[in-house]
C-alpha cells in the first residue's frame, strides 16, 4: 500500500511527471499513470479510463504533452495565503461599516462568523471532491459530477462572476482615481485635463499595471503583488482605527460637501451646528448591539458573499508547493481568518466613528469632515492600488475557465494565453467606459453566480463525486452537504428578490418624478 501523502501527491494532477526510477509496477486503480512505454492504467471511479480529461493522456511517443494546467507547483505556503487573501479582499470592505450600522455589533459579528465558517466548509467540500477524482479544476469537477452541462455551468458561472468583479473594480478606478488626483493637485473639477479623465486613466492602469501581471504564466508569481495589495488594506484599516480617536462625535460639523472653498467650510459648518451638537450627541453617538430596520435584510447578501474566493482555490492549490488537501485547507483557513479579523475591525471602527450616519461607502463619509484630508487621500490611493492589484488574480480563473471550456485538449500556447487576457481586459474596459450601467446587470448575475460557486456547486459536486459506498446519502456529511446547497438556493432567492425590489422601487420613483 502506498503512503497516504504519496498517494495524494500522485493522484492529484499537478503536472508532475513520474521519474523513471519510481516503482512503475505498483498497482494503482485510483489514478492515471504512465510507464516507459506510454501505457496507462484506469483512474479511480472512471469507467471510461479518464478519457474525459485528455490532458492527462500520454501521446504516441510515450511522453505526456505539456498542457496549460501542467506544471510543478512551486508557490510557497505564504505566497499562497497572500494570493487567496487578495482574492477574498475586495472593495466590499468599504461597505461593512454600513452593514454593521444596519445590524448592530452583535448581529454583525454573528453573521460574519457564520459566513466565514460556511466559506471554510465550502472549500473543504471542493478539496475533498478534488482529492477523490484527482482533478484541480472547478470546471472538470463539474464534468465529473454532471458531464458537459456541469462543466459548462461551472465555467460560465466563474466567467460571469469574475468579469462582474473586474468590471466593478475598474469602475472604482475610473470614478475614484480622477477625484484623488484632483484633490492632491487642487485642480479645477471643471477642467478638461486628460489626467482627470477617468476613461483615459482606467485604460492606462489596465495596460501598464494589470495586463503585464495578467500575462504571468502562473498565478503563484503574483504572490508579491498580492502581499503588497494586502499591505495597502492594512494601511486602510490602520487609518480607520486612527481616525476613530481623531474625529469627535457628532461628525456633522462639516455640513457642505463642496470641493470649492474647502478651507473655510469646516469653520462655518462648526458654527452652524453649535446649536445641534448636544442633540446629535444624544441621538447618534451610542453604538447599537442589535439593530433591525428596513435595510437589515439587505446586509445579509453583502456578508454572505464577503469571502468569495472559490474560483481561485483550485488554481492556487495546483501551484502550491508539495500540495496536500490538509495543507491547502490550512492556506484557506488562515486566509479566511485574516480577512475575518480585518473585516470586523474595519466595520467596527468605521461604525464607531460615524455610528448610524455612516454611508454605504465608508471613505465617502470622511469627505463630510474634510474632503482634502491628506491621510484619507492616501488611504484612497492605497485602496485603489489594492483593487487594481486584485484584478489579475481574478482574471486567472476566467482565462482558465475559458481554456477548460474551449481548449481543454490543447497544449499550452503563449499566443492563446496572451490573447485571452487582452480580449478580456479590452472587453471589460469597453463595458466600464461605454456602458457603466451594465454594473446593475452584473449585480443580478452576481446574485446568481456567487451562491452557485460558494454554496450550491461545491455541495452538489461533493454529493455526486463521493462514492455512495463511502458516504451514503443518509450519512451526516452528505446530509450537511444537502443542507448547504439548500442554504445557497435560499441566499440566491433572497438576493434576487432584493434586487428586483430595488428595480421596482427605482422605476416607481422615476415614474413619480415624471
Amino acid at each position: 500500500m502506498m503512503e497516504p501523502a504519496h498517494s495524494e501527491m500522485n493522484i492529484l494532477s499537478n503536472g508532475k511527471s513520474h521519474d523513471l526510477g519510481d516503482d512503475m509496477g505498483m498497482a494503482m486503480k485510483t489514478m492515471l499513470e504512465e510507464d516507459q512505454n506510454g501505457t496507462q492504467t484506469v483512474r479511480y471511479d472512471d469507467p471510461e479510463g479518464g478519457l474525459e480529461n485528455e490532458e492527462f493522456l500520454p501521446n504516441a511517443d510515450g511522453k505526456k504533452p505539456i498542457r496549460f494546467t501542467d506544471f510543478e507547483g512551486k508557490t510557497s505556503f505564504g505566497m499562497s495565503v497572500f494570493n487567496l487573501g487578495n482574492a477574498i479582499m475586495g472593495s466590499g470592505i468599504l461597505g461593512l461599516a454600513y452593514a454593521m450600522a444596519n445590524t448592530g455589533i452583535l448581529l454583525f459579528l454573528f453573521l460574519l462568523t457564520a459566513v466565514a465558517a460556511l466559506s471554510s466548509y465550502s472549500i473543504h467540500l471542493l478539496l475533498k471532491a478534488s482529492g477523490i477524482v484527482g482533478i484541480r479544476a472547478y470546471e472538470q469537477l463539474g464534468y465529473r459530477a454532471f458531464g458537459t452541462p456541469g462543466k459548462m455551468a461551472a465555467g460560465i458561472a466563474i466567467t460571469l462572476q469574475n468579469i462582474g468583479a473586474m468590471s466593478s473594480y475598474l469602475f472604482i478606478v475610473k470614478s475614484e482615481l480622477p477625484l484623488v488626483i484632483q484633490a492632491f493637485l487642487k485642480a479645477d473639477p471643471n477642467s478638461d485635463l486628460w489626467y482627470l479623465n477617468g476613461n483615459y486613466l482606467v485604460i492606462m492602469v489596465s495596460t501598464s499595471i494589470i495586463l503585464p501581471l495578467a500575462l504571468m504564466k502562473q498565478l503563484g508569481y503574483l504572490g508579491y503583488t498580492s502581499g503588497f495589495s494586502l499591505s495597502c488594506m492594512v494601511f486602510f484599516l490602520t487609518a480607520v482605527i486612527y481616525k476613530k480617536f481623531q474625529i469627535p462625535c457628532p461628525f456633522e460639523e462639516f455640513v457642505a460637501n463642496s470641493t470649492a472653498a474647502h478651507l473655510n467650510i469646516s469653520n462655518h459648518g462648526q458654527e452652524y451646528n453649535n446649536g445641534l451638537v448636544q442633540e446629535d450627541h444624544d441621538s447618534h453617538c451610542f453604538p447599537s448591539m442589535l439593530t433591525i430596520n428596513s435595510q437589515t435584510a439587505y446586509t445579509i447578501p453583502i456578508l454572505a458573499f464577503a469571502f468569495v474566493c472559490h474560483p481561485e482555490v483550485l488554481p492556487i492549490y495546483t501551484e502550491l508547493r508539495n500540495p496536500t488537501k490538509k495543507k491547502m485547507q490550512k492556506v484557506s483557513n488562515i486566509s479566511i481568518l485574516v480577512m475575518y479579523c480585518m473585516y470586523f475591525l474595519a466595520a467596527l471602527f468605521g461604525y464607531l466613528t460615524f455610528y448610524d450616519k455612516v454611508e454605504p461607502e465608508l471613505l465617502h463619509t470622511y469627505n463630510r469632515i474634510d474632503p482634502y484630508d491628506t491621510l484619507i487621500l492616501c488611504v484612497r490611493v492605497a485602496v485603489l492600488t489594492a483593487v487594481t492589484l486584485t484584478v489579475p488574480i481574478v482574471l486567472f480563473p476566467v482565462r482558465r475557465a475559458i481554456q477548460q471550456m474551449l481548449f481543454s485538449t490543447k497544449s499550452f500556447s503563449w499566443l492563446r494565453h496572451i490573447a485571452i487576457a487582452v480580449i478580456l481586459l479590452t472587453f471589460i474596459n469597453m463595458l466600464v467606459i461605454f456602458a457603466p450601467n451594465i454594473l446593475n446587470i452584473f449585480g443580478l448575475i452576481g446574485a446568481t453566480s456567487a451562491p452557485c460557486l460558494i454554496f450550491i456547486f461545491p455541495a452538489v459536486f461533493y454529493i455526486r463525486i463521493v462514492p455512495k459506498a463511502d458516504e451514503p446519502m443518509s450519512s451526516i456529511p452528505k446530509i450537511l452537504a444537502v443542507c448547504f446547497a439548500a442554504l445557497g438556493v435560499s441566499f440566491m432567492v433572497m438576493s434576487l428578490s432584493f434586487i428586483f425590489n430595488d428595480w421596482i422601487a427605482g422605476n416607481s420613483n422615476a415614474a413619480g418624478g415624471h
